[in-house]
């Protein structure tokens, strides 16, 4: 073992340390303050785009298949399925037009 003193200060490093840590946790802080609004913005558009989506494929498939399944019970092959879908695709559009105009959907009394 040597009696050699180390070339730095030890308690000057520990301070330059702590007030690394503390710029880091300020800096920090302020990156979750800055995110948490966007987070929050792209969660509402990421919610009316999948209701945009479920609105398209539930009324063209539900047209479809309501379709298919009165052609198959009254043997009018491909007549009904067309109609149907026509109307599907017509209440889609309806309701994506009205999401986009700003209507909820639903009345409120």
């Amino acid at each position: 073992m040597t009696d050699e003193k180390p070339d730095r200060n030890l308690l000057d490093e520990d301070k330059r340390i702590d007030t690394l840590q503390q710029r880091i946790d300020k800096a920090s802080h302020k990156e979750t303050e800055r995110t948490k609004v966007r987070a929050t913005e792209a969660d509402g558009n990421y919610k009316l785009g999948n209701r945009v989506l479920a609105d398209l494929i539930g009324g063209i498939g539900g047209g479809a298949l309501i379709g298919w399944v009165i052609d198959r019970l009254a043997g009018t092959e491909p007549w009904a399925l067309l109609v149907f879908l026509f109307l599907g695709i017509v209440v889609a559009f309806r309701n994506v037009f009205k999401i986009a105009s700003g209507g909820s959907g639903t009345k409120e009394p």
